[in-house]
């Protein structure tokens, strides 16, 4: 086991990395410790992958989105220096990517390409489930409308948990740009989705 004689904080061997908190990990990876990145990304790689999926509407794309923000993490790293949590460093980085992607693009986003969501198993209901489908496409494509900054907002806020203030922090934003924008996200998809309340 290694200890203090080698300069290496005391870790029992039967630790696994997957205990610590982002905080040691993302110190660890700073000073290159492989494993420890290694840690975080597989940590990190789903509520990236969901957000880049919100935010973009197709898994490749998502998925590249996810593979440059932790590339963009890696060699930022030494960089880091705690002022946010490391999940809102991690969320502000995908975010800003996921802009850049939605900004280059020329169209929008196509209905195909956004898989519909099943909250129950419709099975032997054929008409709620057709309901739905449609209901999933209607949201999938008011969705793919909102401008982006709006949308980053909306995904963040409603399908991910954030607060106002990580929100902020995430986007880059201030906490009153960052309500309006979700206000505005809102009554947008309200106004698109009326007629399937």
């Amino acid at each position: 086991m290694a200890g203090a004689e080698d300069g290496r904080s005391p870790v029992p061997e039967d630790a696994g990395d997957g205990d610590l908190d982002d905080a040691v990990l993302s110190a660890r990876a700073a000073e290159g410790d492989d494993d420890a990145f290694a840690v975080l990304v597989h940590r990190w790689s789903p509520p990236l992958l969901a957000v880049a999926y919100h935010m973009l509407g197709n898994l490749p794309d998502a998925e590249d989105a996810v593979q440059d923000t932790f590339i963009r993490a890696w060699r930022r790293l030494p960089q880091f220096r705690g002022d946010a949590a490391f999940g809102t460093w991690m969320y502000r980085i995908a975010t800003n990517r996921c802009l850049t992607v939605l900004r280059a693009r020329a169209s929008s986003v196509p209905l195909d390409a956004v898989p519909e969501a099943m909250a129950h198993d419709a099975a032997g209901e054929p008409e709620r489930a057709a309901e739905s489908e449609a209901a999933t496409q209607a949201l999938s494509k008011a969705l793919a409308a909102l401008p982006p900054e709006q949308r980053a907002c909306w995904v963040l806020r409603e399908l991910h948990g954030l607060s106002y203030a990580e929100i902020a922090q995430v986007t880059g934003m201030s906490e009153p740009t960052v309500r309006g924008r979700l206000f505005r996200a809102r009554r947008t998809l309200m106004r698109e989705m009326a007629a399937w309340r």
